[in-house]
């Protein structure tokens, strides 16, 4: 279509989309185009009525629910696009509604499971002390991954047990660190970090044997070496002790909002779906024990 590369540009030049964000916009565009040459209709005469029959195309070619809300956004967007640059007089997507997309609940670990988990680094040399640390911290603290491997020395406050963690959007969360992760976090500050090569100006809290900060890959290594160590039949990644960490919390009687407040969720609704993952389990244990059940 002759608007296409148009739409790109402004959504490169005008949008500040990434670079992954930006193909699926186009390339969900670009399908729309298609089937609207296919049934012999042009961008000028699209309605509301085309748009969701297209919707249901999709639905009934298989995409699933959260595939069927982005090829919307992308067509909104694009609709949007067209209307500014007065292609178009009208938006056919408006007061168009998304699909509503059903949150899965995430995939947690037990607490024996995250036990054994974090027991599988051997502590005798720097490499296990390092991931040690690394992974008794993400389950202390619940941080993601990306923010796990942006800590620097300084925003670990050893003397009050404090983590200060600063999120995607700039905001800094400051979030308590157990005795016992605390522990480990000493004795690699200590004694092990400077094994690993770094300078005088290297502030990465954890580092790879280069003597640089820790990748998000090079960690995603780590943990799934460490899974397979353990023999856990479950899908772990970084996240995965993300959530386990808010369920615990749930578990023994911690309320949301502070568990909002440590994650780093902006919205409490996102935060609701540990409870729910919560009274699974309670229903879950209720008809396995229960006579009349």
């Amino acid at each position: 279509m002759i608007y296409l590369e148009a739409f790109a540009d402004y959504l490169t030049n005008e949008r500040n989309l990434s670079h992954n964000t930006l193909e699926a916009y186009i390339r969900d565009v670009k399908m729309f185009c298609t089937y609207l040459q296919n049934n012999m209709q042009t961008i000028e005469r699209v309605s509301k009525t085309t748009i969701i029959t297209y919707l249901i195309y999709l639905q009934k070619g298989g995409k699933t629910t959260s595939t069927i809300s982005r090829h919307l956004a992308s067509i909104r967007s694009f609709f949007q696009f067209l209307v500014y640059n007065r292609t178009i007089e009208a938006d056919p997507t408006l007061n168009l509604e998304s699909p509503k997309v059903e949150k899965k609940l995430p995939s947690v670990l037990t607490k024996k499971e995250v036990e054994k988990l974090l027991q599988q680094p051997e502590l005798t040399d720097v490499k296990g002390l390092r991931d040690k640390t690394m992974l008794e911290l993400l389950y202390a603290t619940g941080i993601r991954v990306t923010e796990l491997i942006s800590l620097d020395i300084e925003d670990i406050d050893l003397g009050d047990g404090l983590l200060s963690c600063k999120s995607g959007n700039g905001k800094i969360r400051i979030i308590p660190i157990g005795s016992f992760c605390l522990k480990y976090i000493k004795l690699f500050l200590d004694d092990y970090r400077d094994k690993l090569g770094s300078s005088q100006d290297e502030k990465a809290l954890f580092l790879n044997f280069h003597g640089g900060r820790m990748t998000r890959q090079g960690f995603w290594k780590i943990i799934k070496h460490y899974t397979e160590k353990a023999n856990i039949n479950k899908s772990i990644t970084p996240h995965t002790l993300r959530h386990s960490f808010a369920v615990h919390l749930i578990e023994n009687g911690a309320d949301l909002q502070s568990i909002q407040e440590m994650l780093g969720h902006s919205d409490i609704s996102t935060t609701q779906i540990y409870s729910k993952i919560n009274n699974t389990r309670i229903r879950e244990v209720y008809n396995r024990t229960h006579p009349r059940a």
